[in-house]
Formats: C-alpha cells, sequence, structure tokens
C-alpha cells in the first residue's frame, strides 16, 4: 500500500486505517505500506523499515512491542509509541 490515507480527513484516517489493520489481522496477512506518517507507521506494525534518502538503503529497522495490540487508535495510546517516534524521527532527521 503506498500513502493508503493520505488523502483522506483525520478522522476518515484513523477509522479507515482502523478497518484496514482488522482485515489484516483476522485474515492472518501480511501488508507492506509506505506512508510519511510516524504515527500511522508505530500504531499500525509490528516493524518499521526506515530507508535514507537516495541512493536508498535500510537505514534502521525497528520491531514495534506494545504492551497490547489493540487498534491503531489504541496503540497510539500504548506507553512505547513516544519512545519509537522520537527514535525514528531522530533516525529520519540525521542524514548522513
Amino acid at each position: 500500500m503506498d500513502e493508503p490515507f493520505s488523502k483522506l480527513d483525520y478522522q476518515s484516517r484513523l477509522k479507515v486505517s482502523d478497518d484496514v489493520y482488522k482485515i489484516i489481522k483476522n485474515e492472518h496477512k501480511t501488508a507492506l505500506m509506505v506512508t510519511h506518517d510516524l504515527a500511522e507507521a508505530i500504531s499500525l506494525s509490528d516493524r518499521v523499515i526506515v530507508l535514507s534518502k537516495r541512493p536508498c538503503y535500510i537505514k534502521n529497522i525497528y520491531e514495534i512491542k506494545r504492551e497490547k495490540n489493540l487498534n491503531p487508535i489504541e496503540n497510539r495510546k500504548d506507553k512505547n509509541f513516544a519512545k519509537y517516534y522520537d527514535l525514528i524521527w531522530k533516525d529520519l532527521a540525521y542524514e548522513e
């Protein structure tokens, strides 16, 4: 999925991301999503892969661990959410 929620308003974005999350989990599927929205990536994903600028290479891979794996809205309230957000933000901010 390439920026699947980018054209939606914020409330619709959260609702649709919740629906997509449920479908993926209930069907036991794997999905690859490209996004520039850190909160979206962290709240939806089990793993976040940070890519460099061109030429592209994998800078870092974050395994997202939560107390409970609920839904994207509730996952944003997880105690580790801010930690992942800060780590990934710094990773994106410091290009070599």
